[in-house]
């Protein structure tokens, strides 16, 4: 048996494709399904399962669109009950493939039909495809499906990691999300393990009861981005399959016969944004969280189906196809044009400092914004920035404290964040400096009591 890993960064996750004896199974696939079957085309194998672990609230499956290329079967939780054929995974009732077998577990609490697939060989159980239960030094988040419900799914968390923990110790234990995933508490770690170094390792197997459980998991809430609102019901219902033809190009002019909510997002390098972007275009410098930071934020700003206008380097055809790519991860399809000619069109800008410049504004009484999340302001406060999460400034606009008459020096952990925030704070009248290439914490020795 061969398993093969596919990390997705920007979204924390990582998809999985078992080979064993000519045939091969895929495991919770991004809806960029190419990458994972060439890698099938090229070993030669056919994929005879295709296993869902839950309705993802973090991306569009590419489940659906895998079983058609492929004719694999569709395997979701019985509890799933999607609207598209599929065959349902029951608790305990083994899917027998050529030469091993596929053996599923009910193990609620990221969501209610979560379930978890084992692995057997020879009848003994050598890997497990845990999804969202049982994580690498923690366990999935039960809180994305409301406030309201994630006690009751924290606590059948508590059977579920447990349930897996009975398995042998040298079973494999292969998640879907890991760290950087919003899926998961604070505290994910690698991303693969056994089981055996989990029972040592993994809090989450240390607590004594279903409500100490749902106490350590809710014990420090996370941000949910708004565009997850929208992942769970599009893999109950499906979408349609993945645009594949190309960005065309676009004039700025050809902008005033968009839509009005269409959002233009520049997907330069940061120093480029700097020196001269669309005015109220978006400035999310692409990166492997691009299409995350682009879904949640125009959210707010435009809607999560509202048109998509990007902009980018003459000639960077690679960077557009990136792009598209993480955008239709999150189910951002309407991608109307790409825009790589800024001449005579109005453009804003906004400055770049490093950590001395800042500090020397610092001292110089500079009013700061610091857009990190509230969990990031607890453990390294800046004192006397203004505080206010990326995200929040897109749905509340820049806070009132934020004086327009004087720049304002904007701080996150590393400056990806805050060049996204300079095209927001603009748009409120400021006038935007990004400490890059640092953050703030690298700023509070130094200004901090």
């Amino acid at each position: 048996m061969k398993i093969e890993s596919f990390r997705t960064p920007g979204l924390g996750d990582q998809t999985y494709l078992m080979i064993h004896e000519g045939s091969a199974v895929l495991v919770d696939p991004q809806r960029d399904i190419d990458r994972f079957l060439a890698v099938a085309e090229a070993a030669d194998v056919q994929v005879r399962f295709i296993l869902e672990t839950h309705l993802h609230n973090d991306y569009i499956s590419g489940g659906v669109d895998a079983a058609r290329r492929t004719g694999a079967e569709l395997v979701l939780p019985a509890a799933a009950a999607p609207a598209y054929d599929h065959t349902a995974a029951y608790h305990l009732e083994d899917l027998e493939g050529p030469g091993f077998g596929i053996r599923p577990i009910h193990t609620p609490g990221h969501t209610p039909e979560h379930t978890s697939y084992v692995v057997l060989i020879d009848d003994a159980p050598v890997a497990v495809f845990s999804g969202g239960s049982l994580l690498v030094g923690s366990a999935g988040r039960p809180d994305l499906l409301g406030m309201a419900r994630a006690r009751s799914l924290g606590k059948l968390q508590h059977r579920s990691v447990n349930r897996l923990a009975e398995l042998p110790d040298a079973v494999e234990l292969l998640p879907t999300h890991g760290a950087g995933s919003f899926c998961t508490i604070s505290g994910a770690g690698q991303y693969t393990s056994t089981i055996g170094e989990e029972k040592v390792s993994n809090p989450v197997l240390q607590t004594e009861s279903p409500e100490a459980l749902a106490d350590l998991l809710l014990a420090q809430p996370m941000p949910v981005p708004a565009f997850y609102r929208y992942m769970g019901p599009s893999n109950t219902f499906g979408v349609p399959e993945r645009r594949t033809d190309g960005v065309p190009a676009m004039t700025v002019a050809a902008l005033q016969t968009l839509p009005a909510d269409t959002a233009v997002v520049d997907i330069r390098p940061r120093a480029e944004q700097a020196a001269g972007y669309l005015e109220g275009s978006l400035t999310v410098e692409l990166t492997d969280d691009f299409g995350s930071w682009t879904a949640w934020l125009t959210e707010h700003l435009a809607g999560h189906d509202a048109p998509l206008v990007l902009v980018a380097r003459s000639g960077d055809e690679e960077s557009v196809r990136e792009a598209a790519t993480q955008l239709a991860q999150v189910g951002m399809d309407d991608l109307r044009g790409v825009i790589t000619d800024l001449t005579d069109a109005a453009l804003a800008t906004f400055s770049l400092v490093d950590v001395d410049q800042a500090r020397a504004l610092l001292d110089d009484g500079a009013q700061v914004l610091d857009v990190r999340q509230p969990n990031e302001h607890a453990d390294t406060p800046l004192g006397g920035a203004v505080e206010r999460f990326l995200p929040d400034l897109a749905e509340h606009g820049t806070p009132a404290a934020i004086d327009t008459s004087a720049p304002v020096l904007i701080v996150c952990g590393s400056g990806r964040r805050a060049s996204i925030a300079a095209s927001l704070v603009a748009r409120d009248g400021h006038r935007p400096i990004v400490l890059s290439g640092a953050g703030a914490p690298d700023l509070e020795p130094a200004t901090t009591s």
